[in-house]
């Protein structure tokens, strides 16, 4: 039996479960703000450098997304799916930036931040600002959404809230289905310590013999919850109400059944995060060694140096100070939880069967600009005008139909692709597979370093190479994160290429969640880059110039950098000067002091940065003409647009580059220049509605902290989720930013 545990074996955690007033912080006159600097020295220090930290700048932008938890219109369920992606969103983080922190930390590296703070005082620095957000996470799931749990039909319970029969139901599914799956790992003098996987829920359980009273006689043991069962038990009620047990409650609940003729001391429940940021070595054999290399990284991340502990109130401290101890941890790294583990499993909640007509309909895609009919022959209709594509607003279905036309076609003679991450069950591999199996010229750039699809990506590339298609692993050292497409057609007697460039992955389940762009066109200058750019990539060539690609590790930064500069120029000159950037995230020093000296010259700059943004706006003598916003609502802004005013004869470029290190000097990358004057309308139009929004919109401050915009006065709502379903060519002919 399971005896009473032991205080001096238990911790109070009064001082870090007991509501910080976080919530109640961020929520007034709605300020996203961080934890307060208490250390002098160091907020000055901050305060004095030109630039945010990056990764302080983040839990920022993860602040914005819990605070879509708190919008009073979005129902419970949405609620439930915002905080579950602000835990989604910190997992990948400790997994990535604070496991990226800790290989300079544990191989004694010198990393200075932006902030100006060495890496160990910066760790400090920044994991106190993660335990303030995973209070603020804490109490908003305590007291604002699970009292509004039972109103809206369901409750989360654990077996104390249960009525006898359902408590022998929940018995009988532990004996008959968990119980078989259930590994005691004892660590002891005589075994090793248990390999504890990644992101796994798992009780650490204190036991010692019954006739026992030495405390030196105490072991440890491990059993992991299974992973490949559902996370929560339910039970209907009456009146359709649904009761979600976590299956953690059951295993703590039946764990004596485990242990038995011993005394356990103490059930500590916690789950580990792991380093996961891979780096891949060049490999002269891409096809074996390159692959095999990705497969063994991937393993990694299951056992890589442990980052972060989540532990349930209550934990045992001997248990504890064991784990630090053995994985080199203090105490900045434990995480104490008192409500439920893990919020990712509120995504199956959010998502549940009986509660999708609880969410408002879906608004149906418009018709792209200039189309009338949804089955038009885009084949025919290409040869006559561009076409741009703003998802989700616009349908991914015309790049699908032209993608599987192109597949049957006996007229088409070759597809080349870049593939990043893909939909499962992706339509687009079909279709590659198809086109390959109907003889057909098929290349595809494969990126299987994309991080979390590597597994994903290798077993589509290998199932198109043995479709026939050419498959290429990606470029050495560099991630190809670029998105374009090219299909060559013989019509008549001649020969049209038909190209797609886009600033998102070709993935039809994310582009009904995402803001992209994408453009379809047979301009020949675009097809002839988009070829010379497969050739560079898919053999040895070195092009010598490209007439609408900015390209990137070659001239991406250097090129944009020059645009910059020449707005600048022509604020001296006092003529009409203007940037506006549209990006996920903005991080490049060097772009960073080319857009302060552009301020500094005049320019106006408005920059729209969902996510990590390092530039500081608004500060006297350096940025006084550069405003920043962040976009967070209904839709992940993922689209990356660059206008450049040039004197009223306007340069935009869209695609798939961020202004980061990683963007510039690590990935291939690309922006095509728009030429055509309906999509160059259209683009601005985007822009500007982007620049308009009061619903979803955050106005970054001097000192790095937003403010979220409120309609005032006689200012009218203005929701551009909603409004670019309105949108019409009359809205967009009228557009202009400067």
């Amino acid at each position: 039996m399971i005896a009473k545990k032991e205080n001096k074996d238990k911790i109070s955690d009064k001082k870090k479960n007991t509501p910080t007033g976080a919530i109640e912080k961020e929520k007034r006159d709605g300020h996203i703000v961080p934890k307060p600097i208490t250390n002098k020295r160091i907020a000055n220090l901050i305060e004095q450098s030109n630039y945010i930290s990056r990764d302080l700048s983040w839990m920022l932008f993860n602040r914005r997304v819990l605070d879509q938890a708190r919008i009073p219109k979005r129902n419970i369920y949405d609620q439930l799916k915002f905080l579950a992606i602000t835990a989604s969103n910190l997992d990948e983080f400790f997994m990535i930036r604070v496991g990226s922190l800790y290989n300079y930390i544990d191989y004694g590296k010198e990393r200075i931040d932006y902030s100006g703070l060495r890496e160990k005082p910066f760790k400090k620095l920044l994991f106190e600002e993660i335990q303030d957000f995973t209070q603020a996470q804490h109490a908003h799931f305590k007291e604002v959404l699970k009292p509004k749990f039972k109103e809206n039909g369901f409750q989360i319970l654990g077996i104390e809230g249960l009525t006898d029969a359902e408590k022998d139901e929940a018995a009988v599914y532990f004996m008959r289905t968990i119980f078989p799956m259930l590994t005691p790992m004892v660590y002891d003098n005589y075994r090793t310590f248990p390999v504890l996987m990644n992101k796994v829920l798992t009780f650490g359980v204190v036991t010692r013999n019954l006739q026992s009273t030495d405390k030196d006689e105490r072991r440890f043991s491990f059993v992991q919850v299974p992973q490949n069962l559902p996370r929560f038990y339910e039970f209907e009620r009456e009146d359709d109400e649904i009761i979600f047990v976590p299956i953690e409650r059951i295993i703590h609940w039946q764990i004596n059944k485990l242990y038995r003729n011993i005394d356990i001391v103490s059930v500590s429940l916690f789950r580990v995060t792991r380093n996961g940021d891979i780096s891949l070595e060049e490999s002269d054999d891409i096809e074996a060694d390159f692959i095999d290399e990705i497969k063994q990284k991937i393993k990694t991340r299951k056992t890589g140096r442990v980052v972060r502990i989540e532990v349930e109130k209550g934990y045992s401290t001997w248990l504890m100070k064991n784990l630090k101890r053995r994985w080199q941890l203090d105490d900045d790294n434990v995480f104490v939880n008192d409500t439920l583990m893990d919020y990712t499993s509120l995504f199956s909640i959010a998502g549940h069967e009986n509660f999708k007509d609880k969410y408002p309909p879906i608004h149906s895609p418009i018709l792209p600009i200039g189309l009338i009919d949804p089955d038009v022959d885009y084949f025919e209709h290409l040869k006559e005008s561009d076409i741009l594509l703003h998802h989700p607003y616009h349908s991914i279905e015309p790049l699908l139909h032209i993608l599987e036309d192109a597949a049957e076609d006996p007229d088409v003679l070759a597809i080349k692709i870049t593939i990043y991450r893909l939909a499962k069950h992706s339509r687009v591999t079909s279709a590659l597979q198809k086109a390959a199996e109907n003889g057909k010229h098929v290349s595809v750039l494969f990126e299987l370093k994309a991080r979390f699809d590597e597994e994903n990506n290798i077993r589509e590339a290998e199932r198109l190479q043995k479709a026939g298609c050419y498959v290429i692993h990606g470029i050495g050292r560099y991630k190809t994160h670029t998105k374009m497409l090219l299909i060559v057609r013989k019509e008549e007697q001649s020969v049209t290429r038909y190209v797609h460039l886009a600033s998102g992955n070709y993935n039809e389940s994310t582009s009904r969640l995402y803001t992209d762009i994408g453009m379809l066109t047979t301009n020949e200058t675009y097809a002839h880059d988009v070829s010379e750019f497969f050739n560079v990539i898919t053999g040895h060539s070195q092009p010598h110039h490209y007439e609408y690609l900015l390209t990137a590790p070659r001239d991406l930064r250097n090129e944009l950098i020059k645009l910059i500069q020449n707005e600048a120029k022509n604020a001296q000159k006092g003529l009409t000067s203007g940037i506006v950037m549209k990006m996920n995230s903005l991080e490049d020093k060097r772009m960073i002091d080319e857009l302060y000296a552009a301020s500094k010259a005049g320019v106006q700059i408005k920059l729209i940065v969902r996510g990590i943004c390092c530039i500081r706006p608004q500060r006297v003598g350096l940025s006084e003409n550069i405003m920043v916003k962040s976009i967070v609502g209904d839709y992940l802004e993922h689209s990356r647009m660059f206008y450049f005013h040039n004197n009223g004869d306007p340069k935009i470029y869209g695609g798939s580059a961020d202004s980061m290190v990683r963007s510039f000097d690590r990935r291939i990358e690309s922006v095509f220049l728009m030429v055509d004057e309906g999509v160059k309308k259209q683009a601005m139009h985007i822009l500007d509605y982007n620049l308009r929004d009061n619903m979803n919109s955050y106005m970054m401050q001097e000192n790095g902290n937003f403010i979220k915009t409120k309609v005032s006065g006689d200012e009218e709502p203005f929701n551009l989720h909603e409004e670019f379903f309105e949108v019409n060519e009359q809205t967009i002919l009228e557009t202009k930013l400067f």
